[in-house]
């Protein structure tokens, strides 16, 4: 299963390298955090690992390690706008549970 983005999220992802002025894609991953367990984390990559899976849907590149893949396989990255907030949104089938607060899941 691979991981994707939609369209309005390739595009800020695109605005923000080039404003970086580099950068070859995002990294998403996930940490061990929370009262459910696992909470994301993106960050833009500079460079790609020897061990990293990469994926390219809208002209990104979606860089995971190995161990995270297990949790994120199938995952569709979003960007949203909510009155004054905004950010990413990972819209993971594989989660089983989200904490009340939101910032953690297991699977």
């Amino acid at each position: 299963m691979s991981i994707s983005v939609t369209q309005i999220a390739a595009k800020h992802v695109q605005k923000h390298i080039a404003k970086r002025g580099k950068g070859v894609g995002i990294r998403l991953g996930v940490k061990t955090t929370g009262c459910s367990g696992l909470a994301y984390v993106i960050e833009y990559a500079d460079k790609i690992e020897k061990d990293d899976l990469v994926f390219d849907d809208r002209g990104i590149k979606l860089i995971i390690n190995p161990k995270s893949y297990v949790y994120l396989k199938g995952t569709q990255l979003d960007f949203t706008k909510e009155g004054l907030n905004e950010g990413f949104k990972f819209k993971n089938p594989n989660v089983k549970d989200v904490c009340g607060c939101g910032e953690s899941f297991n699977v």
